[in-house]
């Protein structure tokens, strides 16, 4: 625990904004699971291309602990999510003062619950217990690294902001969104040079396609590029990817010279400062519940088991979908059938002039929920947008995904969209989720995330 002097009035009075920095290698073993890919063998690891980090900044606003840490994993669930913020606020640090975010790394280490071990991966019990082994393993080591962060020494600093620009993501939904923006904040000392740099893009971390290497893809390349050119601390965050995927040819090579690319350009930025934006930081967490496609009437659900069925003995589709078919039937069987996602939304508001907002979505959510928010507030200059924040349950598809007759994202398939395909299979779902396909319809996942977003957002 931290020791009670370390939030006592005279180190809140000590500086109004100052930052404190850590870091932990939380690479696996030899032998140990990857996660990211749909497979019928789980893919172990025979060794590491780059290490996999969990890193920890702390902004400290008059004394106050302002936590981000972000790790290079697929992905938290619930249950490992929660135990880690439960912990952390036991540290003294307020509930939406508190941010975890996965670089959503696709040659990181298999999770316990995202993505489903059995679903997946087709684990054996035995595999599964060494996945939730090292998963209680990584919760213990992220507290752990929190609380060294909080004890470390705190160098004064001023915040400035800015926003570059990257051309290396591509719509694989086929809509007309491309993120460019590449938001970043810079913490510098009295002379100016970098502390630390918060930096960000939307594009999914699978420039170097399914290895047999643990690595964090091109972020990892970025912030290794950045922390050897300029000196300072570096940490990514995953802007809206969740139909983002980078250009050219998947690989080692692709990795790293996207990972390049994206360091020297953030590099390159923060030689000049940027906007100054300073404390009070004004934060804010809630979780709103999204409902999932589902009508449970007996008749609905005959059929529904009834596809599934024919999903289960068609060994022509992936194994995981057939594996997702066979938990659903045993979800339809049980009586517990789940329903709704709870999402987790978190606001981080600096002031300046203007004032930066922080808007963290929780789930691999798409593109156009960042083209929406940003033009709703300023453009990236005023806001920056990222997903894969404290949970990522599944894919956040728009209205415009969930129209399709067939979309990954959104978690339909062709032969049945009526229930749950492509993305909602390997996250353990039982139907898509629900859209809003006409105005009397009732509310959907982009409605009732844009509405609970914007109020937070407006309340910051």
């Amino acid at each position: 625990m931290v020791a009670p002097q370390l939030l006592s009035e005279a180190a809140r009075a000590a500086t109004s904004m100052a930052i404190s920095v850590g870091k932990a290698d939380i690479t696996p073993a030899v032998g140990a699971a990857l996660g990211g890919y749909g497979v019928n063998r789980p893919r172990t690891a025979t060794g590491t291309y780059a290490p996999l980090f969990a890193r920890c900044m702390v902004f400290w606003d008059n004394g106050f602990p302002n936590v981000f840490v972000t790790v290079d994993v697929l992905g938290f669930g619930t249950r490992m999510h929660q135990a880690i913020r439960n912990r952390v606020m036991g540290l003294g640090v307020g509930n939406s003062d508190f941010v975890l975010t996965a670089t959503h790394t696709h040659n990181g280490p298999s999770l316990a619950e995202k993505l489903d071990p059995y679903i997946s991966y087709a684990m054996t019990p035995e595999q599964i217990a060494a996945v939730e082994s090292y998963s209680d393993w990584l919760v213990d080591r992220i507290v752990q690294l929190v609380e060294e962060t909080l004890l470390a020494t705190r160098q004064p600093c001023v915040l400035d902001y800015q926003v570059a620009t990257q051309e290396f993501s591509v719509n694989r939904e086929g809509l007309p969104y491309v993120e460019r923006d590449v938001p970043i904040l810079v913490a510098r000392d009295a002379s100016g040079d970098p502390l630390a740099v918060l930096f960000s893009y939307g594009c999914h971390p699978v420039a170097a396609g399914s290895q047999t290497l643990f690595d964090p893809d091109y972020p990892g390349a970025a912030v290794s590029a950045i922390e050897g050119a300029t000196g300072a601390f570096a940490q990514f965050l995953l802007g809206p990817a969740g139909d983002q995927n980078p250009s050219g040819s998947l690989g080692w090579a692709l990795r790293d010279r996207l990972g390049q690319e994206l360091g020297d350009r953030v590099t390159s930025a923060v030689s000049t400062p940027g906007r100054l934006v300073s404390g009070p930081i004004r934060t804010s967490y809630q979780s709103v519940s999204l409902p999932l496609d589902v009508t449970l009437t007996p008749g609905n659900l005959t059929l529904v088991q009834n596809a599934y069925a024919t999903r289960l003995a068609n060994t022509a589709l992936p194994g995981y979908c057939r594996r997702h078919a066979e938990r659903m039937i045993a979800q339809i069987q049980s009586g517990n059938i789940v329903t709704s996602v709870s999402l987790p939304l978190q606001v981080w508001r600096l002031t300046g002039d203007p004032d930066l907002r922080i808007a963290l979505v929780g789930g691999e959510v798409v593109s156009g929920y960042g083209v929406y928010f940003r033009n709703t507030y300023g453009g990236s200059s005023r806001l920056l947008f990222a997903g894969y924040a404290n949970e990522v349950p599944a894919y956040i598809p728009s209205d415009e995904l969930l129209r399709k007759n067939s979309s990954y994202a959104a978690g339909i398939d062709p032969d049945f969209p009526g229930i749950a395909g492509g993305s909602m299979t390997v996250y353990n779902c039982i139907g898509h989720f629900r859209g809003k396909p006409n105005v009397s319809s009732p509310d959907g996942v982009e409605q009732i995330l844009t509405s609970a977003l914007r109020s937070m957002l407006d309340a910051a």
